[in-house]
């Protein structure tokens, strides 16, 4: 486990996980949207979070956080040796976005560019729940099925094989 993908669809623990995964393992956490977003949520130019991307690819230890775009989400994928997708139920995830949205008040939400706009990225991951569930989920699906083969994978659908997940890498880091 040196270079691990963390994805799936918005509000579904990504951010969280990769943070607990990171203090576990003392690998570096990259939050793919600190790379694509400017403090207050405007994007960088295509080309500028292409390049950061792109070197980031050439580390040899890494946990990414997040989508990006959907050129990068795929060749992510391909250079991790770990997949770690969080496949929750839909309606987990909406619930996730709005409780991410009420403590957002309190404490900004973590992977999130300073100064982002709470309620504007919040409507923005309503969307995109629904979005990705009809258009990239099937996808994921089918592409951590296939990867199965050739890389360490876990696919997780529920609370419940999250907390399997954090028991599994103890386990894995105590040997």
């Amino acid at each position: 486990m040196n270079r691990v993908a963390i994805f799936g669809n918005a509000g579904g623990g990504k951010s969280t996980l990769s943070k607990r995964l990171a203090e576990m393992t003392g690998l570096p956490l990259v939050a793919l949207d600190l790379l694509k977003y400017k403090p207050g949520g405007g994007e960088v130019p295509y080309e500028e979070y292409k390049a950061a991307h792109n070197e980031l690819l050439q580390q040899d230890q890494w946990i990414v956080d997040g989508y990006g775009s959907l050129d990068t989400v795929w060749e992510r994928l391909e250079v991790a040796d770990t997949l770690v997708y969080l496949d929750m139920p839909i309606l987990l995830h909406y619930w996730w976005v709005t409780k991410r949205f009420l403590k957002g008040f309190m404490i900004p939400p973590e992977g999130w560019p300073k100064d982002s706009p709470l309620l504007k990225g919040t409507l923005n991951s309503y969307y995109t729940v629904w979005l990705c569930n009809k258009k990239l989920t099937p996808k994921y699906r089918e592409y951590v099925n296939q990867a199965k083969g050739t890389k360490r994978v876990y696919h997780l659908q529920s609370p419940n094989d999250l907390k399997e997940f954090y028991r599994s890498v103890e386990i894995e880091l105590a040997k």
